[in-house]
């Protein structure tokens, strides 16, 4: 198993499994009861993230808000695909659905894995995301489906930033469906409601 400290929560066998991807400074409880209100009975698997900036946990580091650091995003994206082989292995998970459910910093690491490593992640619910690395690799992402979330006024994830991984993973062939809200950077309960809708 990788070294990625996490929490299980088993759930309905025929429930997808939802990956819970917290935002910076938090845990692996942050959003249990967002992944609950998404799919109530899924199993919920709940990395924290391995990076400490301030002493506040986050899945990369980054040079300043908004500028990520590159090779580390690459690094973590992969360190987390690792996990998510693993853990499918260790708790029985192999051909489950598997679905990512991020908010900021947690959103951005799965847009990473969506976008670097398809193998691991085909599915994901992205809050408040934006674009995790430049030019990414051609990936076929034919089979991949992504939500995203995120408020026309979000300081934190501007709306171009929003719109570039919105083309990149749409050139590359995933299925990605837009929710638009006019708030900042935050889940709204209109987003939630139409990520569940998603889901099922």
């Amino acid at each position: 198993m990788t070294g990625l400290e996490h929490r299980f929560h088993d759930g309905r066998p025929d429930a997808p499994v939802l990956l819970l991807l917290h935002g910076t400074g938090g845990g692996p409880d942050d959003l249990v009861g967002l992944g609950t209100r998404l799919s109530p009975g899924s199993p919920l698997l709940a990395p924290a993230g391995p990076v400490r900036e301030h002493g506040a946990r986050r899945w990369f580091r980054r040079h300043a808000e908004g500028v990520f650091d590159t090779a580390d995003v690459i690094a973590r994206a992969g360190e987390l695909a690792e996990f998510v082989h693993a853990a499918r292995d260790r708790y029985g998970l192999a051909g489950r659905r598997l679905v990512a459910v991020g908010f900021s910093n947690g959103a951005n690491i799965a847009a990473a894995v969506t976008l670097l490593h398809p193998d691991a992640l085909r599915e994901a619910v992205l809050f408040a995301a934006m674009s995790p690395v430049p030019d990414p690799p051609r990936h076929d992402l034919g089979g991949s489906r992504v939500f995203l979330a995120g408020g026309e006024r979000d300081p934190m994830a501007p709306l171009p930033s929003a719109e570039r991984l919105v083309a990149d993973l749409r050139e590359r062939g995933a299925d990605v469906t837009i929710h638009r809200h006019p708030g900042g950077h935050q889940v709204t309960p209109d987003a939630v409601h139409a990520a569940a809708e998603w889901l099922r």
